[in-house]
């Protein structure tokens, strides 16, 4: 299959996608749970993706994630919020000695940097460590920015403990997805360049990779800055979702929790970080409320519905999900039209094949 081909068909489902949301948008109403699965579906699918990035392509066994979203969501809500409202968000602290507000796109960018800022600095002792002693070292991280952001000192930046809020939100789930489709697509570049054939490379067998030429450090310090640079980029997005800001969100469960979304997609496959997001939220936050609300039928209470039960058995279905499907969803296989386009012939030619063998 041609390579314009391709591309063009891709470019072609990606707008019946976004004609699809435009749809929805126009039929349903703005509070319908489908939005809100939609949204944080795609934000999460931005950093587990982000994620995969170091853990599955790379290597790196990183759980500094939430600190990174953390410092794209501080960025964006500092920067954003107007003038006019600073002395209502930041009560304690005369108003804040930031007294003017920039775009929020630019917001949102700048959320990036500042996280891959961070990463570069960090990764300069951090990435000499591997496997476990890494994954504690960019815990630690997440926690100790978690703990500074709340510190009082920097409350005229930061606001403290306070919740930060009154900075502009987009309501539009097109929004979302844009930001989400343009990221994820610059990652899937990278990873069929150059340098995600360097990052494979690392994976499977450093020595290896080193006796090749590739340098193993700036292959790695890369990895790590793309990585949490997106990462900082769906903090922003999550702040513009939740309408406020506060350091105590962004806990370690954060962190496992996108973890576990790789994992169920598969170590390996931007598609199934995707598809595993997407049904991840879907799950805790839709099908599965029912199991929350106490259910009688005539004066009969239905035993075990009640509040909390609906993490019992979502935590069920991860546990069978994670015994059945040791490799996740889509493993390292990736969804792609050139995929679909080989699969269909396959299937033709079995059929013809077989009908020559009939006749």
């Amino acid at each position: 299959m041609k390579k314009k081909t391709e591309v063009c068909i891709s470019l072609l489902l990606i707008g019946l996608l976004f004609l699809l949301l435009f749809i929805l948008e126009q039929r349903l109403p703005r509070t319908h749970m489908l939005f809100t699965v939609l949204k944080k579906g795609a934000i999460y699918a931005l950093v587990g993706v982000s994620m995969n990035l170091l853990n599955g392509f790379t290597g790196l066994f990183s759980l500094g994630q939430a600190g990174f979203m953390l410092l794209g969501a501080y960025t964006y809500g500092i920067l954003t919020i107007p003038v006019a409202q600073r002395a209502n968000v930041y009560l304690y602290y005369d108003g804040g000695i930031i007294q003017f507000a920039i775009h929020p796109i630019l917001a949102m960018i700048a959320g990036g940097i500042l996280a891959a800022i961070f990463a570069f600095l960090i990764g300069l002792p951090v990435l000499r460590l591997k496997s476990d002693y890494l994954a504690i070292a960019t815990l630690g991280f997440a926690e100790i920015i978690r703990a500074i952001f709340q510190w009082d000192k920097l409350g005229p930046v930061t606001n403290g403990s306070n919740v930060l809020r009154s900075f502009p939100i987009y309501r539009s789930v097109l929004f979302y997805f844009a930001v989400a489709v343009i990221c994820i697509g610059i990652i899937a570049f990278m990873i069929n360049s150059t340098y995600g054939r360097a990052f494979k490379a690392i994976r499977d067998d450093e020595i290896a990779a080193e006796a090749m030429g590739i340098n193993l450090a700036h292959h790695k310090r890369i990895a790590f800055v793309v990585s949490s640079f997106f990462a900082g980029i769906s903090g922003a997005l999550l702040a513009m979702y939740q309408t406020n800001i506060q350091a105590s969100m962004f806990k370690s469960a954060m962190t496992y929790e996108i973890l576990l979304m790789v994992v169920i997609g598969g170590i390996g496959s931007i598609t199934g970080s995707c598809i595993s997001s997407f049904l991840f939220i879907a799950c805790s936050e839709w099908w599965l409320r029912f199991l929350d609300k106490d259910t009688f039928i005539g004066d009969f209470h239905v035993p075990l519905l009640r509040s909390g039960f609906r993490k019992v058995v979502f935590s069920v279905i991860i546990m069978i999900i994670v015994l059945f499907f040791r490799q996740g969803i889509m493993g390292t296989k990736e969804f792609s039209v050139r995929g679909i386009y080989r699969w269909l012939t396959r299937r033709k030619a079995n059929k013809q094949k077989g009908g020559e063998t009939v006749g």
